[in-house]
């Protein structure tokens, strides 16, 4: 099963429009093109989401198989990562059907969301399907108690133990939202104290996006940029476009 990148792109997320930046691709042609750019730089994958023609995050199968469709042409050694988020429009049967439906070789589950109906063996279902599959579930974690509560499902065998990869995010999807790197902290010290081995990778908002992932990677994690957390560069200016956050993050690794 593939491995997280070291640095992963997340050039448009579920929120932001072109009204919030002009750089942020909501077609697959543009996606694929940022994609393309981000790779040159230094990315490794892809964690896409597809919109409609309004800009709307939309869980959609065929887009999503259209989009992966397109980047084994033109990104063949780029990783595709899809989501599942929710952003409140769908439940998480739709969840686990677009993850049946499309198949991907990657793809990032939020696991509140996951178990939000309370079944868990569907919630389980899934994810032993996927592990079986050879789709490599990133579970998006955002507290340390979400990573407690992660770990015991991991341990009453809904969640499969092998390969574990995590995302911690520092902070939250909210206006001004500025991470700290010290956020980290809980996270590694829950971790440890399990016994599980982790392929983890860290996200943040803000301008401080560069310090937090720079932390990340001295801690030897993983990272995830892009204008889905953060539209600004470590000195507060505005990006140029998701390359050049890919460029910064990059040059952290070198």
């Amino acid at each position: 099963m593939t491995p997280l990148p070291q640095i992963m792109v997340a050039p448009n997320g579920a929120r932001r429009k072109k009204a919030d930046h002009p750089a942020i691709p909501v077609t697959i042609a543009e996606t694929v093109a940022t994609a393309k750019a981000c790779f040159k730089a230094g990315a490794g994958g892809l964690h896409a989401h597809v919109r409609d023609e309004n800009e709307d995050h939309v869980l959609d199968a065929g887009l999503y198989r259209e989009l992966i469709a397109e980047m084994a042409i033109q990104v063949p050694d780029m990783l595709v990562q899809i989501t599942t988020e929710a952003v409140g429009r769908y439940s998480a049967q739709k969840q686990r059907q677009l993850v049946r439906d499309v198949t991907p070789m990657a793809v990032s589950i939020g696991m509140k969301e996951m178990l939000s109906d309370g079944d868990t063996k569907a919630a389980r279902d899934l994810y032993h399907s996927a592990a079986e599959g050879g789709i490599a579930v990133q579970h998006i974690v955002y507290s340390a108690d979400e990573l407690t509560e992660l770990i015991a499902n991991v341990k009453s065998g809904i969640i499969p133990p092998r390969p574990l990869m995590l995302l911690f995010v520092l902070g939250r999807y909210t206006e001004g939202q500025q991470s700290n790197p010290a956020a980290l902290t809980p996270f590694l010290s829950e971790l440890g104290k399990s016994d599980l081995d982790a392929d983890w990778a860290v996200c943040a908002f803000g301008s401080n996006e560069t310090v937090c992932l720079d932390a990340a990677l001295k801690a030897v994690g993983k990272v995830r940029v892009g204008f889905e957390n953060s539209l600004w560069n470590a000195d507060g200016s505005l990006a140029k476009d998701n390359q050049q956050r890919v460029s910064d993050i990059a040059a952290l690794v070198e």
